[in-house]
């Protein structure tokens, strides 16, 4: 009796879990997108369970315009594939409950430097930064340092002085204890993703402890000059030469 009892409890959630699955909209989208110009994606929905009041388009939170729409049919048309175009784009439709799908718009990864050049002084640290924000997000970053117009791979912790930290949109090098000699160049960040690769070069310069002095002993400097002059000067003066203030006090 009891085998009986989970048996009949059992096919009737089999029976739930299928009229759920047959209730449920059907949208047929279409194929993802890797390139092109005036690019027209859509979403056409059917067999659904509740009338379709109307639809719209929305990328990540952003709310779109839609192309072309019917009630079961919806368009949107991208102007040209590229970064900023890339992502998910979401079409939805007014039913009960929304029913939605997703369109995938992928590219190789667009990688920037927060600065092109970075400036350090010798024995401190510093921080190179490169972002991503194509998609999809970037599942590896490299960083290499250009010795001879030849890239040499960076990893982390190397000579105690490099340390990298990385996600799926930005990764930083951070270089303690700059050396005057060895540090100063070019440096490449590359990130990968299914699309392919992409990098971007930041150029370190580092500055020797005793630049910040300089601007101070130029004055310095100058200053010793003019007090010099002064004093060559009146060393040199001729005897005759009496003061002004001299020559009204005899009077």
């Amino acid at each position: 009796m009891a085998a009986t009892l989970v048996l009949l409890t059992l096919g009737s959630l089999l029976c739930a879990l299928r009229g759920a699955s047959a209730a449920g909209a059907k949208i047929s989208t279409s194929p993802e997108v890797t390139s092109g110009s005036n690019v027209i994606i859509s979403c056409n929905i059917s067999e659904t369970s509740t009338p379709v009041k109307g639809n719209y388009w929305m990328k990540g939170e952003t709310r779109l315009e839609s192309n072309e729409t019917t009630l079961d049919f919806t368009s949107y048309m991208i102007p040209k594939v590229d970064y900023e175009t890339s992502g998910e784009y979401h079409c939805i439709f007014d039913t009960i409950p929304l029913s939605k799908a997703t369109v995938y718009v992928k590219v190789a990864p667009h990688v920037v430097p927060y600065k092109k050049v970075e400036h350090g002084n010798e024995g401190d640290s510093i921080m190179l930064t490169c972002k991503c924000n194509s998609y999809p997000p970037a599942t590896q970053w490299t960083w290499y340092k250009m010795v001879d117009q030849v890239p040499q791979r960076v990893a982390n912790g190397t000579e105690e002085r490099f340390y990298i930290r990385s996600n799926d949109t930005r990764t930083d090098l951070r270089i303690v204890s700059l050396d005057l000699e060895k540090d100063p160049g070019k440096y490449m960040c590359n990130a990968t993703n299914e699309m392919g690769e992409g990098s971007a070069e930041v150029n370190l310069m580092v500055r020797s402890r005793l630049a910040a002095l300089w601007p101070f002993l130029g004055i310095v400097a100058e200053v010793l000059v003019l007090v010099t002059i002064i004093f060559i000067y009146e060393k040199r003066r001729k005897p005759n030469e009496v003061p002004e203030d001299n020559r009204w006090g005899d009077r």
